[in-house]
């Protein structure tokens, strides 16, 4: 059977992908539509650009330097430019405070000593990246691994090549219909990215704006080389982790307004998938995460942080659930609990389980389904209990998505 198919965000935790993929490809389904949210778009990206689960389960399994690729993605920042430091919070907190009697070539002097010896200190590097750029870590190791990835292997037989293409390029040289969800904070609006909205956007960049979980990677700043959103200019806007608004958007596949299927292109006689990322379900033979500290500053400790991963949550998940409530046959829940959002470095046991825990609920969900369909096809008539109410979920998809699209 053929599915369109929607991936939630949930950083690391989409790990657990790669198994319920392995299992749904062994079972002999296919997929159309490709639609992703964060962890759920590097997913999408990488199924249509023709890779099989051994491909991907392959790519959980790289080390660089003893520890899991995957761990470089929490790297330290990389270096600032002078305009940069010249026109940063420190460098202008710095410039006001005034010491009587100290002449001001001499007091510029020692404020840009002081900056710059800051810089040289780990802890305050990812402080300034946190301030200047929105995010603690750098993401330039998840740009390379994923241009890498990009150009690895075949696709029908010859070599991918696909790193440098823009969406369109993309969509035209695999005929693959992917779509990545970020959010445009300068707008305060939801983007769909794909080859018809922004068909000059890199799928590297596109990838990494709907990958950028607020604070913890820097902003993405949308570049005038990269064209146009639905004929908009975003030159400048700031864009991050599409999760901000909707982390399982699976109502731009149920949605008929003719807005939604002018990004999204005309609804298929496929009936929509979602992968959705269960914090509530444990995962059965999971190890304990390592028990020491992490060194120096844990982002997560801080209680801004907290609080606003808490609002983000409430406000994503209020119309995710609903959403979800109304299309439950069609969302495989897959368990997550215990996984940390940032935990690329876990270990080979937690991430066996994490994917294996995967794989059984994909098989769970599809045994299901495969009995109640099979029960349909058997009843006998006038016992039928009627069509899904597919005309009043997709109208409550159709308010839902024009919400958050902000259109």
């Amino acid at each position: 059977m053929k599915y369109d198919l929607v991936f939630e965000g949930g950083g690391a935790k989409g790990m657990v992908f790669v198994g319920a993929m392995g299992e749904f490809e062994g079972r002999g389904h296919t997929y159309e539509r490709l639609l992703g949210t964060s962890a759920g778009a590097i997913t999408a990206a990488l199924l249509a650009a023709g890779y099989t689960t051994d491909e991907m389960l392959a790519a959980l399994s790289e080390q660089e330097s003893g520890k899991p690729v995957f761990a470089g993605f929490m790297g330290a920042p990389v270096a600032f430019s002078e305009p940069e430091i010249e026109g940063s919070a420190t460098r202008a907190l710095l410039r006001n405070i005034d010491v009587p009697g100290l002449p001001s070539f001499v007091e510029d002097g020692i404020d840009d000593a002081i900056a710059r010896a800051l810089l040289k200190t780990s802890r305050y590097l990812h402080f300034f990246s946190f301030i200047e750029r929105g995010g603690w870590f750098s993401a330039h190791k998840f740009l390379e691994w994923m241009t890498r990835k990009l150009d690895e292997g075949t696709f029908q037989g010859q070599p991918r090549g696909f790193s440098g293409m823009t969406l369109s390029e993309f969509h035209a040289a695999t005929d693959r219909d992917l779509s990545l969800v970020a959010s445009d904070t300068t707008g305060g609006r939801m983007l769909v990215l794909n080859h018809k909205t922004a068909p000059a956007l890199p799928l590297v960049w596109a990838v990494r704006m709907s990958m950028s979980i607020p604070m913890v990677w820097p902003e993405v700043i949308w570049q005038a080389e990269w064209g146009t959103y639905l004929g908009r200019e975003l030159n400048d806007h700031k864009v991050v982790d599409g999760g901000l608004l909707s982390n399982f958007p699976i109502e731009l596949f149920v949605s008929s307004d003719p807005f939604i299927t002018s990004m999204m292109g005309e609804k298929t006689e496929s009936d929509p998938l979602g992968l959705l990322i269960d914090e509530s379900q444990p995962v059965e033979g999971a190890p304990a995460p390592p028990a020491e500290a992490q060194a120096g500053l844990d982002l997560g400790q801080l209680q801004i942080v907290q609080r606003i991963g808490r609002l983000v949550n409430t406000l994503t998940g209020a119309h995710d659930k609903m959403v979800m409530e109304a299309l439950s046959e069609n969302v495989v829940r897959l368990p997550a609990n215990g996984y940390g959002t940032t935990e690329f470095d876990m270990s080979e046991a937690r991430r066996e389980a994490l994917v294996a825990a995967g794989k059984r609920a994909m098989s769970t969900f599809l045994n299901r389904r495969a009995i109640i369909e099979s029960m349909q096809e058997h009843t006998p008539p006038g016992l039928e209990s009627g069509p899904r109410p597919t005309v009043s979920v997709s109208e409550h998809a159709d308010r839902i998505a024009k919400r958050i699209l902000g259109w």
